[in-house]
């Protein structure tokens, strides 16, 4: 067993010091309690798992259940009895429900159907940095970084484009939430409004299929037959949740981390065939997912000789993992050509069963939007240089994101 805990509070992992710079906290944790011990608001017993080879494994250990009903009590005190009904998709089940769900929804979402969207998602980026103004400061974040992945994730799903603004309001409230009783309620009718809004999208969609996903989803069968109506509302909520606020703020850093080192920026145009390697690299470096969502022990289980026992809640910290230099070789320095950075080798998108359904979709808008943002404006700049980024600020460190990216695109 381990001989140092410290505990940890949420809150400690969301002050301004911290969401700055969490890779030296991570970097001592893994050092002196790699398993520690969290003091989170909800009460419930919480452990966070920092190491690369513990975190690996516990994203594929069968004993920690993605099954979130399965511990109830703790569910409903940290989300609330509304999200159960959006909640009821293959992110927080388990084997053989999970197998089931995963195995319908790729049968729709297949990796075809990802490839298709390239041209359309190079129009939609076209048609955004058009509307960008060249030669003067403004937040790339609003401007093009949270309009793409909506606009690629609403087209995917079928959602009229008249609905895409409201989608990502809701989206927006149901990511920010907090503890606070205000805030709770803020979540539970966001909620509302999204399981009410699928729900009459996908009964449009039965009347009337079109070329999407959604209406691909509602058709899709297997041996079991086909996904439930609330197991449909809760994957559309699913697919569109996830493939926004994560793409955008993957976008996002990726920019702000190129612009930071001209550098490596310099290396990717010379040779656009390592964009690819590029983007996998810039994941591992500073991901959009900081944590995994929640897993809850169904037995005692150790990890990094410390045991976790039956029932506590586990976080696996993904950035912490990506920068441990057991992994990787210099894990605090950026590099576009680092060897044997094979897509599998960082855990940005996860790892076993629960691994990321949308990750190829996230690599090609990342692959499409940076390729044509430095090709087109290659003087890009941060506005100001000298001030430090300033990094969103969240009730959960699940996310990890820019508050805001002042650019200037192509400077005089």
């Amino acid at each position: 067993m381990t001989t140092t805990q410290e505990a940890v509070t949420a809150a400690e992992r969301c002050t301004p010091e911290f969401r700055r710079d969490p890779h030296t906290v991570y970097a001592h944790l893994r050092e002196a309690a790699p398993v520690c011990p969290m003091r989170p608001p909800h009460g419930n017993e919480t452990y966070l798992i920092t190491r690369y080879e513990d975190a690996r494994a516990a994203l594929a250990d069968p004993r920690l259940s993605k099954d979130m009903y399965g511990a109830m009590d703790a569910y409903r005190r940290i989300f609330g009895d509304s999200s159960v009904a959006l909640d009821d998709n293959m992110l927080n089940s388990d084997a053989p429900k999970h197998t089931r769900l995963r195995r319908l929804v790729n049968s729709a979402f297949t990796p075809r159907r990802v490839a298709a969207l390239r041209p359309k998602i190079q129009d939609i980026v076209g048609g955004l940095l058009d509307a960008c103004p060249p030669r003067e400061p403004f937040d790339l974040l609003p401007a093009f970084a949270f309009p793409l992945p909506i606009t690629v994730i609403c087209d995917l799903l079928g959602v009229p484009p008249e609905e895409r603004s409201r989608m990502q309001n809701l989206s927006s409230t149901v990511a920010q939430s907090g503890f606070d009783e205000e805030a709770k309620r803020a979540q539970q009718n966001a909620e509302e409004d999204l399981h009410a809004y699928f729900s009459d999208l996908i009964a449009a969609k039965r009347r009337d299929p079109g070329d999407d996903l959604l209406s691909a989803l509602t058709a899709v069968r297997d041996d079991d037959g086909g996904l439930t109506g609330n197991e449909l509302v809760s994957t559309a909520f699913l697919l569109m949740f996830a493939g926004h606020k994560t793409t955008a703020y993957l976008i996002g850093n990726a920019v702000h981390h190129l612009l930071s080192h001209p550098e490596q920026l310099r290396v990717v145009r010379e040779d656009p065939e390592l964009m690819r390697a590029a983007v996998e690299e810039l994941v591992r470096y500073d991901g959009s997912v900081e944590s995994a969502t929640f897993r809850y022990a169904t037995e005692d289980v150790e990890y990094g000789g410390t045991r976790i026992p039956k029932g506590a809640l586990v976080q696996i910290a993904l950035s912490s993992a990506n920068r441990d230099p057991l992994k990787f070789d210099a894990p605090d320095e950026l590099n576009v050509t680092r060897p044997g950075n094979a897509q599998d080798a960082h855990l940005g998108f996860g790892h076993g069963s629960h691994y990321c359904l949308g990750a190829p979709l996230a690599r090609l808008e990342m692959q499409v939007a940076l390729t044509a943002l430095f090709d087109r404006f290659p003087s890009m700049t941060l506005a100001d240089p000298d001030a430090g980024p300033r990094w969103l600020e969240v009730p959960f460190p699940a996310f990890r994101g820019l508050a805001e990216l002042p650019v200037v695109l192509d400077p005089e």
